[in-house]
């Protein structure tokens, strides 16, 4: 017969054991959770890894995945301002004007205006893309729910290594304050900012839409703002979730880009 003392010794000795299942849980979720969170972000730089080999050469050695954008052989096709193939288009907007692009999307129209006085050869190369068809027919190639909250877009291969051949400076990196202890600074909602390949001035043609509050470090240009109406269907998308489930990945929702429109206000 267990004795009362018996009894408690073993109840204490099962809210132990619960408790430090409960702790091992608890730090595992928050490994998972930091791990999440750095590997979206190198996802951002990796995913515009080819913007300097051409877009139109169909050459795919530049490709990137998170899995593998640590790698000696990742780093080591990481492009450089010197292999671009095409020249980046000679500036000719207004800088003192207000440009906005319309992306009219087959889930709703997202548009956003560019800050052409702060970001000129961002918006300048946005708008000689848009007006030769380069983001018509593309599609948004992949959606974050986990870590940070972006749809990114704007690669004509829909598979993160296609760019127009050429590299466009950051611009406005200190637009959205100082960073923190942890190196980030905080891109609010209906922020639109470039992608890159985690190199200084190694934009192309992606860009990510910001739908939620992320925190990533002041590396990326921010060039843009969407409207409530864009933020709402970019929301839409994201409420949907990734394909196959996770944080990181193709939206559900496919997101195509049916015509693409820089207009001078």
């Amino acid at each position: 017969m267990v004795s009362s003392d018996q009894r408690r010794r073993q109840l204490a000795r099962e809210k132990f054991e619960r408790q430090q299942q409960r702790r091992a849980q608890s730090r595992k979720r928050k490994q998972r959770n930091t791990v999440i969170a750095a590997a979206v972000a190198v996802a951002l730089a990796a995913g515009a890894t080819a913007f300097a080999t051409g877009a139109f050469s169909g050459d795919d050695d530049g490709k990137q995945k998170v899995s593998d954008a640590g790698s000696e052989a990742s780093q080591s096709a990481e492009p450089t301002p010197s292999e671009a193939k095409s020249p980046e288009p000679a500036l000719s907007i207004d800088k003192k004007a207000a440009y906005s692009m319309k992306l009219s999307t087959n889930q709703g129209p997202i548009t956003f205006t560019m800050d052409a006085a702060k970001t000129p050869r961002t918006a300048n190369s946005f708008k000689a893309l848009a007006g030769k068809g380069y983001f018509d027919g593309t599609k948004c190639h992949r959606l974050t729910t986990e870590g940070i909250y972006v749809l990114q877009c704007g690669d004509p291969k829909g598979d993160g290594t296609g760019g127009p051949g050429y590299n466009i400076p950051d611009e406005n990196l200190k637009a959205l304050g100082k960073p923190a202890k942890d190196g980030t600074v905080t891109y609010p909602p209906g922020t639109v900012a470039m992608a890159n390949t985690g190199q200084p001035n190694s934009g192309g043609s992606q860009f990510f839409l910001v739908y939620k509050d992320t925190k990533l470090p002041p590396s990326y240009t921010p060039f843009g703002k969407m409207d409530a109406e864009g933020l709402k269907t970019v929301e839409k998308v994201a409420e949907a979730g990734v394909t196959g489930g996770g944080g990181d990945g193709a939206p559900k929702k496919t997101v195509t880009v049916e015509k693409a429109v820089v207009t001078k206000k």
